[in-house]
């Protein structure tokens, strides 16, 4: 069984090589799957990634958000710690961790608190390298999402990447948080 950097490593280079045309039909094809999603519909609040390098792309999600009057927040490493800062539409973001578009740091009352929030009007949209047909997930290596989730269990979590990206198998630990749902084209 391939250890979760050879997946990695395999998955990325996939990725990084898929054609074009592939990749803006999934990218449309997820976007209507996201903004039908009961979860979406209901979501008041969206926590949502921004694409980097060969991740499929969630801008047309975050402008329907922006659109649909919902509270976007976009994660931020600080301190080797993820948070979910919210940002407005036109809002720039800049370079941050590992060159990643990420927030400007505002004061904490832009910081997404979850237990000040109804677990069922929040919608988390995850990225991750590999998935596999039980949902784990392979992300980066560093845990960031994981240790996020590891205390907020009736957050609903989307997985989303490109069909690609769903590997056979992949061995997960005890600190591994699976998404609710993984949805790839």
């Amino acid at each position: 069984m391939e250890t979760k950097r050879e997946i990695r490593k395999r998955i990325l280079s996939v990725r990084d090589a898929l054609p074009t045309e592939k990749r803006v039909r999934s990218e449309l094809l997820m976007t209507k799957k996201i903004l039908e999603h009961q979860w979406y519909g209901g979501a008041k609040i969206i926590l949502i990634f921004v694409k980097h390098g060969s991740e499929i792309d969630t801008n047309q999600i975050i402008e329907d958000s922006f659109h649909q009057n919902k509270k976007v927040y976009i994660p931020k490493i600080i301190n080797d710690t993820m948070v979910f800062i919210r940002v407005y539409q036109g809002e720039l973001l800049t370079e941050g961790y590992k060159g990643i578009l990420e927030p400007q740091e505002k004061d904490l009352s832009e910081v997404f608190c979850y237990e000040n929030e109804n677990p069922h009007e929040i919608l988390m949209i995850m990225p991750g390298v590999a998935f596999d047909p039980y949902r784990n997930r392979i992300g980066y290596g560093k845990g960031f999402y994981d240790r996020y989730l590891s205390d907020k269990e009736n957050l609903h979590t989307i997985a989303i990447g490109f069909d690609c990206q769903i590997v056979s198998m992949i061995e997960s630990d005890r600190n591994d948080i699976k998404p609710n749902q993984v949805i790839c084209f």
